[in-house]
């Protein structure tokens, strides 16, 4: 808390004056400390900003620090830390001077950042102060003599201390921030930065009036994770959200799979769902207002956080029991303890002095509201399925005709889609994926081809989809999805799916669903494939058009379409399909540049997605629910020749496998709901050009450049040229069977592969050849390996070795010894292992005079002793 008594008796301007908590404002500002005067030119900054909100600054103090609990780069880059004070506005209550100090603070921070200068608002509030730095969290009280000043009274710390792990340890992205620490990773930040970012143009709150855009950008650049979920919590706790209804509403319990429930509290959670995607990912956090302080978790629980409160109503909550351990003889005794479960959180009322437990406070926050009632006025269920939907059934000349138009071979049948259709589940197959990179693929490829999903790093471990799925969800609303820091309520009418994927039937009757305040339009998405990139430039800006004059015109949901009024009319429609994922990304890029993104919702209606990779994309880059119409009919069709399932029981199993296929995919990146994964674009692009990136799927990385819309209308026209080819040739009584590209299993007219039978047979004989052999062996698989290089299938085959002209002298080269003292085991647990395994590892790095280290699981104290002949087991 603010140290009210301690300032008046440090700052000049109050002495004699005994201030109440909330009527001055204690500001941590990180100044330029090898430049007076721009140290200077930042109070300036400072004190020009609380002007502008009419804040008197009472005064600015030096904080005291020490710097011989500083670490050289600590103390290379340290800042000048001083603190001003400023007084209440005799027009203000304490909400609103917290309001007009964020204002002040945004603005002080656009000052110098225009201004080029080195400037950090750690905190400026009149309930909370934050001590921060680049040090030990044990020295942190040495450094800062304020915290072992016996006049500094609060009634709560919270208190963190972490090596960065996702970015470079910095002064400023030390924990804590401004409301929260944050011990983990949020899996999900892209994403929820990207659609905090397109919130913006619907934010309303009373308590702002027209005061809203001096927050923006809301989430802050160059942020961490942390500091991102901080930006977002403050505003919504400063725009009237009571702190814990906030906190719930950002890091919500998986509340979608519990069926132990009430129906009240189901109706908190589920009223909020829409209005924004969970923060998701390993998190542990404490937070505090300066009213209400607590601690919660992510919904997995994957932090620890335990606690302990005394008889003297001293509560510790922290990540492992001991961390703090009162002092003295008479240690008050411990009257209750336990552990935090996933999802919940717990409190204390400062105003109150009182506990709240989590069922206290989500049974509180159920209460706050007739949550169930606007949750009953505003949302529809699942649309009435049409059995008579266009496209179902095709007759077969038809159906082979829009699989090759799309991009269909027979392996994506016979390998795809049958075991999905029959079996419910994606078909497994060993050896990876040893074929060429789509960029470098001699074959048409689809655009998602070129995408490769990022996976969970460092210490945010993915998930397993099996046994989390009690806490992962597939659930998606469609429609207008505003109102965030509206107090309620948010009448805005939605469409509840319990999964972003749908058979023709079912989006039949979505098209036909008649409810007040949902208008669904349909945009059709092909071009003139023989016009090439230009004439696919011109489809695109059109389609962009249309979706925001659609918008414009009222429209909430937006079916972006390959079927624009039946299945047949796509299949013999003289234009060609615009690749789905550039017709989406499309679309919802433009919808976001014209602030609209969130007055509407995207639905895909498209004949190119078959695969978990297709509909993945697609939802990462902005559709909220994919209908793969041809993929659907083509199952059906399977199912038909097959006879071992109904047609209509193939569809219900290829819609089971494409959404197990999508949890498993969101488990990789550690992301437990679909809500979060919509409009991510966690992915990276291998071989797409920086132009095409940066206007439809910006944010993306793609290091290597690469092909762009003349490429992609290429690819699409040579797909139309076969399906032309076969038709002809069918015509004429010909056979013309799908072809057989070979992408998963090596054909021998089809792709290549990098671990060919020719290959792996040279291989063979190479390991089997006899002295005399050696040599031609050698030669051979020299020969055949060689021509990766003049085929390239992968990024390395790219790569050659310049020659290195005179060899190294032995002399000039380390001893192995001293490389070798180099090598690390690097954190292998226990757990990971057997004990026989890990300690011969480390028996091994220590018998090599290298390196390891344990995991977090530790060690058997019982190999810390010296074995017979001396050897030591543990790392």
């Amino acid at each position: 808390q603010v140290p009210v008594g301690f300032l008046a008796a440090t700052l000049p301007a109050l002495a004699g004056q005994t201030p109440a908590l909330g009527d001055i404002a204690a500001g941590t500002i990180f100044l330029p400390r090898a430049d007076g005067a721009a140290a200077e030119h930042g109070r300036a900054i400072v004190e020009t900003a609380l002007g502008g909100q009419a804040i008197p600054v009472l005064g600015w103090r030096e904080v005291p620090t020490v710097l011989e609990f500083l670490g050289d780069q600590a103390r290379a880059s340290l800042p000048a830390i001083a603190q001003v004070i400023a007084a209440r506005p005799a027009d203000a209550d304490v909400e609103e001077f917290e309001r007009r100090l964020l204002l002040a603070r945004r603005a002080a921070e656009r000052a110098a950042l225009a201004a080029g200068l080195d400037l950090y608002v750690v905190s400026l509030s009149a309930r909370t102060v934050v001590y921060k730095g680049l040090l030990a969290g044990g020295d942190l009280a040495s450094f800062y003599p304020d915290l072992a000043d016996e006049r500094y009274e609060t009634a709560f710390t919270i208190f963190h201390q972490r090596y960065s792990t996702n970015t470079a340890p910095t002064w400023t992205l030390a924990q804590p921030f401004r409301f929260l620490a944050h011990n983990g990773e949020i899996n999900t930040v892209q994403g929820n930065r990207r659609w905090t970012a397109a919130r913006e143009a619907t934010f309303a709150a009373p308590v702002w009036g027209d005061r809203l855009p001096g927050v923006y950008p809301t989430v802050q650049e160059g942020g961490s994770d942390s500091a991102s979920l901080d930006n977002v919590f403050e505003l919504l706790r400063r725009s009237g959200k009571p702190v814990l209804q906030a906190l719930a509403t950002l890091v919500p319990e998986g509340w979608e799979g519990r069926h132990d429930l009430d129906s009240a509290r189901r109706a908190f959670y589920e009223y909020h769902a829409p209005l924004t995607e969970p923060w998701d990912g390993p998190a542990a956090l404490a937070f505090s207002d300066g009213v209400i302080v607590g601690a919660a978790l992510d919904r997995n629980g994957l932090r620890p956080a335990r606690y302990r409160l005394t008889a003297d109503n001293l509560l510790v909550v922290a990540s492992e029991v001991g961390v703090l351990e009162p002092a003295g003889s008479e240690v008050a005794a411990v009257v209750e303890a336990g552990r935090l479960g996933p999802g919940q959180m717990m409190a204390v009322n400062l105003a109150e002095g009182r506990l709240l437990h989590h069922d206290d406070i989500i049974g509180m926050l159920a209460a706050r509201a007739p949550w169930a009632e606007w949750v009953a006025a505003r949302q529809t269920t699942l649309p009435v399925a049409r059995p008579d939907a266009p496209g179902l059934d095709l007759e077969t000349a038809d159906l082979l005709h829009a699989q090759r138009r799309f991009g269909y071979s027979a392996e994506d049948l016979r390998i795809v889609l049958t075991p999905m259709g029959a079996e419910g589940h994606e078909a497994v197959w060993s050896m990876g994926d040893d074929a060429p990179l789509a960029v470098l693929s001699g074959k048409p490829r689809g655009l998602a081809d070129y995408f490769r999903q990022r996976f969970a790093q460092v210490t945010n471990p993915p998930i397993d989809p099996l046994r989390e799925r009690a806490v992962m969800s597939l659930d998606v609303w469609l429609g207008a999805r505003t109102g965030l820091l509206t107090a309620g309520p948010v009448t805005n009418p939605l469409v509840h799916l319990t999964s972003p994927v749908l058979t023709p039937a079912t989006l039949a009757g979505l098209l036909d669903l008649k409810v007040e305040g949902i208008v669904v339009a349909t945009l059709p998405a092909f071009f003139d494939a023989a016009g090439g990139g230009e004439a696919l430039q011109t489809a695109l800006i059109e389609l962009q058009e249309a979706a925001i004059r659609a918008v414009d015109n009222g429209a909430t949901i937006l079916v972006v379409s390959h079927a624009p009024s039946t299945a047949q009319s796509a299949i013999r429609n003289p234009q060609s399909a615009i690749p789905s994922l550039l017709a989406v990304a499309a679309a919802h890029q433009a919808l976001i540049r014209a602030g609209k993104r969130l007055a509407a919702e995207i639905v895909v209606e498209v004949g190119d997605a078959w695969t978990t990779q297709h509909h993945a994309t697609l939802l990462a880059y902005g559709a909220a629910a994919v209908c793969p119409w041809l993929a659907c009919a083509s199952v059906r069709a399977l199912a038909e020749e097959d006879g071992t399932v109904t047609p209509d029981e193939a569809v219900r199993r290829f819609i089971t496998a494409t959404e197990e296929g999508l949890l498993k995919l969101l488990s990789k990146m550690g992301i437990s709901t679909i809500r979060s994964y919509q409009g991510s674009g966690l992915f990276e692009a291998i071989g797409l050009g920086q132009e095409l990136v940066d206007a439809y799927f910006p944010g993306t990385p793609s290091p290597l450049g690469g092909i762009g819309l003349t490429e992609i209308a290429a690819d699409v026209a040579a797909r139309e040229e076969i399906a032309a080819t076969a038709a002809a040739t069918l015509a004429a009584g010909g056979k013309a069977p799908l072809a057989d590209h070979g992408f998963v299993r090596f054909r021998r007219d089809g792709e290549r592969h990098g671990y060919a039978p020719v290959l792996v047979k040279s291989l063979q004989k190479l390991a089997e050849a006899s002295n005399g052999d050696l040599a031609p062996a050698a030669a051979r698989f020299t020969e055949l390996s060689a021509t990766k290089q003049e085929e390239p299938l992968t990024l390395r085959d790219l790569l050659t070795l310049r020659p290195a002209g005179a060899a190294l002298a032995v002399d000039d080269v380390e001893p192995a010894e001293a490389i070798r003292h180099r090598f690390i085991a690097t954190a292998m647990s226990l757990g990971a292992l057997s004990p026989e395994a890990y300690t011969t590892l480390s028996a091994g790095m220590d018998l090599m005079g290298a390196r390891s280290n344990s995991g977090e699981g530790g060690e058997d104290p019982d190999w810390y002793k010296p074995q017979a002949d001396g050897r030591r087991r543990h790392s």
